[in-house]
């Protein structure tokens, strides 16, 4: 087996109690890396099993002892001096919220702890009798009782199992609250405040009984060419510490100092999309929370970017005295999309997400669709139960997350994602949504290629697939206009098989602000001793995301649901620098399935041949 791996993937059966080692695939690994890639092929090896047996991908239950959750790290988590490499990939073979393929990342400490307790994945099947959490330490595994942690929140349960644990490099990954009543936005959250926030993987966690995995360990990652790496290291980490963004944006005000950025483009989400253009974007912008309530700020493991933010609200009625964020996305979601402009209250609408385990994105962006729901006279107002549901409203955000983690009142529709809110009131055209899972706070009015690849996301609405706000806002590594569908295709395929490298092996995509695919394939090189091309991490990216994508094509998905909500489409901007802009989606999207070989969202034979993927 190659260097950058620990050699070993735990399987754990919590169907039957057991739990078996098993070597990593060095030919896997060749082809898809680890962190996400792996997952991706072994979920497919799974469903191809179920449908030798006669069970159809659409029979899968995300909710029953079918389904299974991978968290897997790769060969560049853990190594020192590899820029930002303190993340974890988790994926299950169904989300509970879109009825697709789950997938998360998350950053901390877990993922290289993972693989310092000698594993470069877990493999979770079954459903256990009893609430359980795993244990991991120091290459040893094994199924504890956690019914004493059934129930308690997320800061508790990291506490208790750290402690109860012990021993060196210890960190907790858990589902809250929000994961043991099946919230399908709920979260698996590690480290108290980092959290693999999307497709609701925390209530797949919580529907198996599975409280949380503990990791502990002293082993190092071995390399195949120390001196090299460490030449190639030394000139990546200078280069995104003299970045704009990774050496002082990020540092200094955190991811949400996107928020005046975004907005002064026009693209800034603001009361449910209605606009991309927030009046109040200053009050809850990455800059004010510098000036009010950043008490520090905290890094990822091996990070030297340090964009966490930790917080603290003295006082009010929103009082916080210590926590960590919000990040951009939290306030887009939590702050803008839902019209509240009191900063203490974003804070402490994020600690509850953080505290109870769930999605920031998904449940902003959830509250917000309510919220224009009741204001257009869509809810019952014996459903509300006593919230007033409008925009602005500070006070029934907070309200809306605990409502919604123990599905009190209203919050058992709330828990149900924004889509499945609003067809439940026969309006889904005001779920602001792709393929179920709801969109982050960029506006693709005001920047068109986001847009494109909202709608071609495997996952859903996701930006992190493929972020090309990086050339359409702040012009990395050149400057594109937002404004223009054209050329957007072409950026948006490189963006999306950059990003699949990037989550497999496994690092922070903020690397990429500073760092290209040539200096992640001479990293890699170093540490695992292959000789890898530029060229060749993009073709494994590319693999990575066609064969995902028939994991998609067996679940129903196709081109028609590669689409944005109405409102992007047929709804011109009303204001600021996009006014009179739609997304001219059709075109683009032509555009990008010539690109990738696909036929209405559906890989065609010939470029899964090419790829070497075997289905």
């Amino acid at each position: 087996m190659s260097n950058g791996y620990m050699r070993k993937i735990l399987r754990v059966d919590l169907s039957v109690g057991t739990l078996n080692i098993e070597p990593t695939s060095e030919d896997i690994a060749k082809k898809y890396l680890g962190g996400k890639g792996y997952a991706v092929y072994l979920l497919y090896q799974y469903l191809k099993e179920y449908e030798s047996k006669g069970i159809s991908p659409a029979d899968i239950n995300p909710l029953g002892s079918e389904n299974v959750l991978i968290f897997a790290n790769g060969p560049g988590t853990g190594v020192p001096g590899f820029p930002s490499s303190g993340r974890y990939h988790v994926m299950a073979l169904k989300s509970p919220l879109t009825g697709s393929i789950g997938s998360a990342n998350s950053g901390g400490e877990w993922g290289p702890f993972l693989k310092f307790s000698g594993f470069d994945a877990v493999i979770v099947e079954g459903v256990s009798k009893k609430p359980v959490y795993i244990a991991i330490v120091n290459g040893e595994a094994e199924l504890r009782n956690a019914s004493d942690l059934w129930g308690k929140n997320v800061f508790d349960t990291c506490r208790i199992l750290k402690k109860k644990v012990g021993g060196e490099n210890t960190s907790v990954a858990c589902e809250g609250p929000a994961g043991e009543n099946s919230a399908h936005m709920a979260c698996i959250v590690n480290d108290e405040h980092r959290a693999a926030g999307r497709t609701g993987l925390g209530a797949v966690m919580g529907s198996k009984k599975l409280k949380a995995i503990v990791v502990s360990g002293s082993g190092k990652v071995p390399l195949a060419k120390p001196d090299k790496f460490k030449e190639i290291s030394k000139r990546c980490l200078d280069a995104m510490r003299k970045n704009a963004v990774t050496g002082e944006g990020l540092p200094t005000y955190g991811t949400s100092i996107l928020i005046n950025i975004i907005n002064t483009a026009g693209g800034l989400p603001y009361k449910n999309w209605q606009t991309g253009v927030n009046p109040n974007a200053e009050k809850i912008s990455g800059e004010t929370l510098a000036e009010t309530y950043l008490t520090n700020r905290r890094a990822c493991w091996g990070c030297t970017i340090g964009c966490g933010r930790v917080t603290s609200v003295k006082s009010g009625s929103f009082q916080v005295l210590s926590s960590e964020g919000p990040e951009y996305e939290s306030v887009g979601a939590l702050g803008s999309s839902t019209g509240v402009k009191e900063l203490d209250a974003v804070v402490k609408a994020n600690h509850y997400c953080d505290e109870l385990g769930l999605d920031s994105i998904t449940m902003g962006s959830t509250i917000a669709a309510a919220m224009e729901l009741n204001e257009r006279g869509y809810i019952p107002k014996e459903d509300l139960q006593g919230l007033d549901l409008k925009f602005g409203n500070a006070a029934a955000l907070v309200e809306c997350i605990w409502r919604t983690a123990y599905k009190a009142g209203f919050g058992k529709y709330l828990a149900l994602g924004s889509k499945k809110l609003c067809e439940i009131y026969g309006h889904p055209e005001l779920s602001m949504s792709v393929k179920g899972l709801e969109m982050p706070a960029y506006d693709p009015r005001a920047i068109k290629g986001i847009g494109l690849n909202y709608a071609t996301a495997n996952r859903g609405g996701c930006h992190v697939t493929g972020y090309t706000v990086v050339p359409e806002i702040l012009g990395i590594p050149e400057k594109i206009d937002p404004l223009k569908p054209e050329g957007k295709a072409k950026w948006v395929k490189i963006f999306q098989d950059f990003t699949c490298v990037v989550n497999s092996t496994v690092n922070c995509l903020f690397t990429t602000f500073a760092l290209s695919a040539k200096d992640y394939a001479e990293l890699l090189s170093a540490v695992t001793g292959w000789n890898l091309t530029e060229n060749d991490i993009l073709r494994i990216g590319e693999r990575i995301y066609n064969l995902e994508r028939v994991i998609l094509n067996k679940y129903g998905f196709d081109g028609k649901d590669d689409t944005l909500p109405r409102r992007l489409l047929k709804e011109a901007m009303p204001e600021g620098p996009a006014k009179g802009h739609i997304v001219e989606l059709e075109k683009m999207k032509d555009e990008y399935y010539r690109l990738r070989g696909w036929i209405n969202g559906v890989p065609t034979l010939e470029k899964l041949k090419e790829l070497e993927i075997e289905i």
